[in-house]
């Protein structure tokens, strides 16, 4: 089928389409000079992304089943996927740019010249970029081109949908306007070649100056069209269909005038580049060509539109994928649950095509209402944008449903397997906008990685009916699961999985007073060896784990008496009280609760699953313990129990001095003159809660990271004193953090810590239910809000909605609004 002269309907496309979204949120806008480290990741959950980077391009093409930071869709350079518009004006010269800001001036030299993707490409002079997750808007200009371009791009997100949620697709929307009074002849192309079989791990190697990549073989392209639909299918002939590098794209559109080709010259030295900007700058139209070899074929797909003087149209372009294999940290290849849902990426659009419209409705009045309501920015900034890592790489669903996750991700490679639960014990974000996932996280901790005796593995192994548990466990892991059971049942009202999962839970628990474990003597204080999220162990009570237990066994009387095992209830009660006492009289020091070191005898006095082997060699006097230390989440266990809804744990004027003595002995309001002998997450004259500070004596070798910061373990405290009534701290934690990711220095969409989109930083939407007082209960049928007047956003996970209080005569009013769910 001829490419050039394809459906010539252009003159009535600005009739046919869709009119553009003029009422998508904003919620933070960035300018020129903030624009050079965005990248918003799109795609669904659990099927990877591509990232939209602020100017415009598309990078980090992470769709096959790992990480690829830097990776941009084939050998990169001159040769990575972008969009480019021709216009031509009735009466002028024609002019064709990509689809990008200006390079940045760090981009310029590299060993073979510049170093930006497809820099030698004209782009456009200014760009400015708009977010309000998972919605990016790109603005483009330039004196010398007669339209303006704005880049709308998004993949469907709606709370408690996580199907919906789930679509490997990249919606990219360009909606072009006439700035002059002559009519325009505009075409918007995207161009790609076909990488299956390169995820970015690959190493590719030059020979004769043609590129050989090791992982793509026998790729092809495909012209197809169904119905309004017309695109290009990228298949592979080569490519082994058991690696998780294998499947199918498809670079799609439903405009009306459509031309396009399946692949290049293939002379060598770029010369594909050239002969497609040469047939594209023509005219705004291609010729096909026929495909003369190459592994990696570049396809092109054009959409050309008439614009009158002033008037303004646009052009949708699709990306979809469908990778099914992954492997994770598993000894063999799994199915993707998104996978079982579309036969290939061609499906895919198929399928989502007709659902669109209302799919990006809901998304919209999802982010409308939670950018409406009355929380200050900076906090619906940070727990919006962090829901971004749900769509990483970070995690994944397996065919079965469960969702999994890794710590984060490193450049390749997933970073610290098994869904870590002393990590994801902290991040609210799972459980309060996709709560049957979350409780997939449940089943996966009690069902399958809690052993007969109570120890749970505090990362979970895969695939899950293959697999047996490590053995080890985490205190302060297995006893935030314990409250994320209290919780995601707390949410859900799901009767049948806390009946399923309590004789599990009730062991987790037990599990703590064994011979020579955590309360071997059964008094409710943390005396014995803690392996925790400092990735050592600790040696006798201290603030962290301590809290942990304390609200694990609230969670557990709570439990308990629902299912009416009195007895056990009764038990976590009579320990809850002394243990709450205890550390009151014991750990709190007049300013912090510290932390009191007491080795053991012998290894022999420790019991197995206990030590991981991370930590001090020297039992008896033991290295890497957080001793006199003010630890900037020593009341992460409380930070839990106000979510849950548990009460204070320890006395509440402590809780309340602690946090002013983080903000006291830990903030720094720069770092110019702070010493780190780790990892740097904040440099320079940024502003950040250090890990831990010791204002009276500290030992010789601390904690690992006690001179470090990292956002996950700020959220924490600063939602803390957010619940104490510590505003406007709290507030400037958040604000330092987000002052961080600014789009200039690092991606507002990418916190780190032990690799990118990090989980522990969706502890960020904690602020969201702090500010509001939020809190459901659907055992209890009550939902919870904080007194004052206002416009809030709510969500539990299974439904969402708005609440508005006004004061009236006669009290509040009050006015509640479900806007998806039950």
């Amino acid at each position: 089928m001829p490419g050039k002269g394809l459906l010539l309907l252009s003159v009535f496309f600005c009739f046919i389409i869709p009119r553009a979204r003029a009422d998508w949120p904003v919620l933070k806008s960035y300018d020129q000079q903030h624009l050079a480290k965005i990248a918003m990741p799109i795609g669904g959950i659990g099927t990877g992304t591509v990232s939209l980077g602020g100017k415009g391009d598309l990078r980090d093409w992470e769709i096959m089943n790992r990480p690829g930071k830097g990776f941009l869709g084939g050998p990169g350079g001159n040769r990575a996927p972008f969009f480019a518009l021709y216009a031509k004006a009735e009466n002028g010269a024609s002019v064709t740019r990509a689809l990008m800001g200006p390079v940045d001036y760090f981009d310029y030299e590299g060993k073979s010249g510049a170093k930006a993707a497809n820099h030698g490409l004209p782009r456009f002079h200014n760009a400015s970029f708009d977010a309000a997750y998972p919605f990016g808007q790109v603005h483009l200009s330039d004196p010398d081109v007669p339209v303006e371009v704005i880049l709308q791009a998004f993949n469907p997100m709606i709370p408690g949908d996580s199907d919906a949620s789930g679509i490997p697709i990249a919606v990219l929307r360009y909606i072009i306007k006439n700035k002059t009074d002559d009519s325009i002849t505009a075409s918007v192309c995207g161009s790609m070649e076909n990488f299956i079989g390169m995820d970015g791990y690959e190493v590719n190697r030059q020979w004769g100056g043609i590129w050989a990549p090791t992982g793509a073989q026998g790729n092809r392209n495909e012209f197809r069209q169904e119905g309004e639909l017309k695109g290009i299918y990228m298949f592979s002939k080569g490519v082994d269909p058991k690696v998780e590098q294998w499947g199918t794209m498809a670079l799609t559109t439903n405009a009306a005038d459509v031309t396009y080709r399946t692949s290049v010259s293939q002379k060598g030295w770029n010369a594909d580049i050239l002969d497609f900007w040469d047939d594209f700058s023509a005219d705004g139209q291609l010729t096909e060509k026929e495909f003369t070899g190459g592994n990696t074929p570049r396809a092109s797909l054009a959409a050309q539109v008439e614009l009158a003087p002033f008037a303004a149209a646009q052009v949708t372009f699709y990306l979809t994928w469908h990778f099914p294999n992954r492997r994770a940290w598993a000894q063999e290849i799994m199915q993707n649950y998104y996978a079982q849902k579309y036969g290939d990426a061609w499906d895919v659009i198929l399928k989502t095509l007709p659902q669109l419209p209302h799919l990006e409705q809901k998304t919209i009045e999802f982010v409308t209402a939670f950018c409406n309501s009355d929380l200050p920015e900076v906090a619906k900034e940070a727990a919006l944008f962090n829901l971004s890592t749900l769509r990483s790489q970070t995690c994944f669903r397996t065919a079965d449903g469960h969702f999994f996750g890794w710590e984060g991700c490193n450049d390749n490679s997933g970073c610290c397997n098994g869904s870590c639960t002393h990590v994801w014990n902290y991040e609210q974000g799972t459980a309060f906008t996709f709560g049957p996932l979350a409780m997939t996280m449940r089943d996966v901790e009690f069902a399958w990685s809690t052993a007969d005796n109570g120890l749970m593995s505090f990362r979970a192994n895969l695939p899950l009916e293959k697999a047996k548990p490590s053995g080890l466990a985490a205190a302060d892991g297995q006893l935030g699961t314990i409250m994320k059971m209290y919780r995601d049942w707390q949410l859900s009202g799901n009767d049948a999985m806390l009946k399923k999962l309590w004789p599990n839970v009730k062991k987790a628990l037990a599990f703590c007073w064994i011979e020579n474990g955590w309360d071997g003597d059964v008094d409710g204080v943390m005396e014995g060896c803690q392996h925790n999220t400092m990735d050592v162990e600790y040696y006798g009570p201290n603030p962290q784990m301590q809290i942990w237990y304390l609200g694990a066994l609230r969670a557990g009387e709570e439990m308990a008496t629902y299912v009416g095992d009195d007895e056990f209830a009764q038990k976590c009660r009579r320990l809850f009280d002394y243990g709450s006492r205890w550390t009151d009289a014991n750990l709190f020091n007049g300013e912090y609760y510290e932390h009191i070191v007491q080795p053991p005898k012998s290894a022999k006095d420790i019991a197995k699953g206990l030590t991981i082997g991370m930590g001090s060699k020297d039992l008896s006097n033991p290295d890497f313990q957080l001793a006199r230390g003010c630890l900037v989440d020593q009341l992460v266990g409380q930070y839990m129990a106000h979510i849950c809804g548990l009460g204070y744990l320890v006395k509440p004027e402590n809780v309340r001095t602690a946090l002013k003595s983080i903000m006291k002995y830990n903030y720094k309001p720069s770092v110019a003159d702070h010493f780190n002998n780790m990892r740097s997450f904040v440099l320079g004259d940024e502003a950040a809660l250090m890990m831990a500070a010791y204002p009276y004596e500290r030992p010789t070798n601390p904690f690992p990271y006690f001179s470090e910061a990292m956002t996950g373990f700020e959220y924490t405290a600063a939602v803390g004193m957010l619940y104490e009534g510590m505003t406007d701290e709290g507030l400037l934690c958040i604000k330092n953090i987000r002052d961080r990711y600014d789009g200039r220095k690092r991606s507002p969409f990418d916190e780190a810590e032990c690799g990118h989109h990090y989980a522990r930083a969706m502890a960020s939407w904690a602020a969201v239910l702090a500010l509001s007082g939020f809190h459901y209960s659907a055992p209890q049928a009550t939902m919870t809000l904080n007194a004052q007047e206002g416009r809030y956003f709510w969500s539990n996970g299974y439904a969402y909605g708005t609440v508005v209080k006004t004061k009236s005569s006669d009290g509040m009013q009050v006015s509640l609004k479900v806007l998806n769910g039950d």
